[in-house]
C-alpha cells in the first residue's frame, strides 16, 4: 500500500540521516532529506511528501516550530508528521504533540518499531489536493516594518527578524513608518512606545485608521522599555494587536511575532480558500455547460442533473466545512466565556476598578467576536437557502424593524418615518433581514446627530421598485462606496461605531437572490441614503 511513498527526512547529524535513509529505502521507500527547517520547507515547496520525519532539536528553527508552520498551511496541513529526539519521552514529546506532530519515537528505539509507526502513519496518509494554483508558493515570507528612534536597537531587532527568514524594513520615526506603510505593504509592524515627535500611541492610532483601506491589514507589536499596565493599556486601546517589553528575551518577542503572524496567515488562508472554493465551481459549472450545449438536449438534461448532484455534494462539504469552522472558533470563546464569569461571580472583590474594567473589555469582546461568527454563518447559509416567495408587506416590515430598533437603542428619540410602499414577491425572512440591517444602520450612525432622522420610501418604476433608507448621520466618503458591501469592509473604526462589517454584505445578497440590485450614496457627516431595487413580476 505505502511502497513508492514519498519521505522527508529533516535531521541535522548527517550520520543520524544516512542511517534512518538506508533503513527506509531497503523499503523501497522515496527518501530526500534536510538539514534544517529553511531546506525542509523548499523540499516541500518543489513537492509534498506522503510523510514527514522530524528531528525536534534543529538549528534555528526548532522540530515542533517548524511542524506548527506546515500545520498553518492549507496544503501541507495533512501531511503526516513524526517526530524524534535522542532525549526519553518526556516534555520533548509533549511539546512534538502539541506542535501538532501525529507521532513521537526516540531515536533509541528498535528500528523495528520506527518503521511500524512509519507504515501506520503511511496508512493513514490522505493526498489533498490544492486549491490554489500550480505556482503558488506553499510558503511565503512575511514582510515586517520596525518601527523605534533608537538606531542600535533598531539595528539589532533588524538582524534578528532577518535571522529568522523574514523581509524587514526599518523606520526610525512615526512619519517615516507610516510613510512606508502608505507606499507598500507589509505583515506586522513592531512599534516602539516611546518616540519624539510623535509616541508609539499615536502612531497606532494612525495605523489603526489606515487599516480599514486596506485590503490586506497589518497587525501590530508594541514595543516598550518601561512596561506598565498602563501602557499596555493604552496600547492596547490605540489598536496594537500584542504588548511586550524590550528588556524580555529576544526569543519572546520573535514568539510573539510568530504567534501574531500565525493568526494572520491562517485568517487570509481560510478567506482564500472560500473565494477559491467559489471561483473553481463556477469554473467547473461555466466549462460543463457549454459542453452540454453542444451535445444537445437529451444530452444537457442528464448532465444538469449530474451537476445538481454535484452541486448538492458541494453544499454539504461546504455546510460541513461552515460548521468546523463555527465550532473551532466558538470553542475557545466559550472557554473564555466560563472563566470570566467565574471571575466576575466569585472574585470580583479582589479586583480594583481598573482590574473590573478590563474584565468587562474582555467579555465585550467576546460578545463581538459572536456576533461576527453568526454573520458569517448567515452570509455563508444565503447562497444555499431555497427561496420560499409570497407577497411581502414591506410598509409592515419597515415599521416592525423600526419599533425593534427603538426598544434595543433604549427608547433613543429618532424622527423615522415610513411611507406608503409597493407590496412585493419575495422571501418574507430573508426581506425582513433586509430591512433589519438597513434601518439598524441608520440608527446606529444617527446617534451623534443633533436632530436624528430616518425616512423609508419607494418609488414603483415599470420594471422595478426602487426602496430607500435615507438618513442625516455620519455619513461616508463616496470614493470608498465600492467597499461598502463587502464582506468586513468598514468605514468607520470600531470605536466609534460597532458592527462586523458583515450586515450589508448580507443584504446585497438577498437583493442579489431576488433578481435585484443595491447601491449608496453619502457625504461625510451629513448623512447617507441606501437604496435597493427589486424587479416587478413578470418584467
Amino acid at each position: 500500500m505505502s511502497r513508492g511513498s514519498r519521505i522527508l527526512i529533516v535531521e541535522d547529524s548527517e550520520t543520524q540521516a544516512l542511517k534512518l535513509r538506508e533503513l527506509l529505502e531497503r523499503e523501497a521507500w522515496d527518501v530526500v532529506t534536510a538539514q534544517d527547517a529553511e531546506q525542509a520547507l523548499e523540499e516541500i515547496n518543489r513537492r509534498v511528501p506522503d510523510l514527514v520525519i522530524l528531528d525536534f532539536w534543529l538549528p534555528g528553527i526548532r522540530g515542533d516550530e517548524l511542524c506548527q508552520r506546515i500545520r498553518m498551511n492549507i496544503n501541507t496541513r495533512g501531511i503526516p508528521i513524526l517526530m524524534m529526539t535522542a532525549e526519553d519521552q518526556g516534555q520533548s514529546e509533549v511539546h512534538a504533540l502539541a506542535g501538532g506532530a501525529d507521532d513521537y519515537v526516540s531515536k533509541s528505539d528498535d528500528d523495528d518499531i520506527l518503521l511500524i509507526r512509519v507504515r501506520s502513519l503511511l496508512r493513514k496518509s490522505r493526498r489533498q489536493m490544492s486549491v490554489l494554483g500550480p505556482t503558488d508558493a506553499y510558503f511565503r515570507q512575511a514582510r515586517i516594518l520596525a518601527i523605534d528612534d533608537s538606531r542600535t536597537y533598531l539595528e539589532y531587532l533588524t538582524e534578528e527578524l532577518k535571522a529568522e527568514g523574514y523581509l524587514v524594513e526599518n523606520a526610525p520615526s512615526g512619519p517615516d513608518g507610516l510613510a512606508l506603510l502608505e507606499r507598500r505593504g507589509f505583515d506586522c509592524i513592531l512599534l516602539d512606545l516611546m518616540m519624539p515627535e510623535m509616541d508609539g500611541i499615536e502612531v497606532c492610532r494612525r495605523i489603526h485608521e489606515i487599516r480599514y483601506r486596506m485590503s490586506d491589514p497589518v497587525v501590530v507589536l508594541m514595543l516598550t522599555a518601561h512596561e506598565t499596565k498602563d501602557d499596555m493599556t493604552r496600547g492596547l486601546d490605540a489598536g496594537a494587536d500584542d504588548f511586550v517589553g524590550k528588556s524580555s528575551d529576544i526569543g519572546v518577542v520573535k514568539g510573539r511575532v510568530r504567534a501574531l503572524l500565525r493568526r494572520k496567515f491562517f485568517q487570509e488562508e481560510n478567506l482564500r480558500i472560500i473565494e477559491e472554493l467559489k471561483n473553481k465551481e463556477m469554473e467547473t459549472l461555466r466549462a460543463r455547460l457549454e459542453k452540454e450545449a453542444a451535445d444537445g438536449r437529451a444530452a444537457i438534461a442528464d448532465r444538469l442533473r449530474e451537476t445538481g448532484a454535484e452541486l448538492e455534494w458541494a453544499n454539504k462539504e461546504l455546510e460541513a466545512f461552515t460548521y468546523s469552522v463555527s465550532h473551532d472558533l466558538r470553542a475557545p470563546l466559550r472557554v473564555a466565556d466560563g472563566f470570566s464569569r467565574i471571575l466576575i461571580e466569585d472574585y470580583a472583590g479582589q479586583l480594583d476598578s481598573e482590574g473590573l474594567r478590563m474584565l468587562a473589555v474582555i467579555r465585550e469582546h467576546m460578545q463581538k467576536m459572536g456576533d461576527l461568527i453568526d454573520d458569517l454563518l448567515t452570509l455563508s447559509r444565503l447562497g444555499r437557502k431555497e427561496l420560499q416567495k409570497k407577497p411581502v408587506d414591506m410598509t409592515a416590515q419597515a415599521r416592525d424593524a423600526v419599533e425593534e430598533m427603538r426598544r434595543q437603542e433604549n427608547g433613543a428619540h429618532v424622527d423615522a418615518r415610513v411611507g406608503d410602499l409597493p407590496r412585493i414577491q419575495g422571501d418574507p425572512a430573508l426581506i425582513k433581514q433586509v430591512w433589519i440591517n438597513l434601518i439598524s444602520n441608520a440608527f446606529k450612525y444617527t446617534r451623534r446627530a443633533a436632530a436624528p432622522q430616518v425616512e423609508i420610501s419607494a418609488d414603483a418604476g415599470e420594471r422595478e421598485t426602487v426602496f430607500r433608507v435615507r438618513d442625516n448621520g455620519a455619513g461616508f466618503d463616496m470614493k470608498y462606496v465600492h467597499k461598502l458591501f463587502g464582506v468586513f469592509q468598514r468605514l468607520h473604526p470600531a470605536d466609534e461605531f460597532e458592527g462586523t462589517g458583515v450586515g450589508l454584505a448580507i443584504v446585497q445578497r438577498v437583493i442579489h437572490r431576488h433578481g435585484g440590485r443595491v447601491w449608496a450614496e453619502g457625504e461625510l457627516n451629513k448623512g447617507a441614503t441606501f437604496y435597493f431595487a427589486l424587479p416587478l413580476e413578470g418584467a
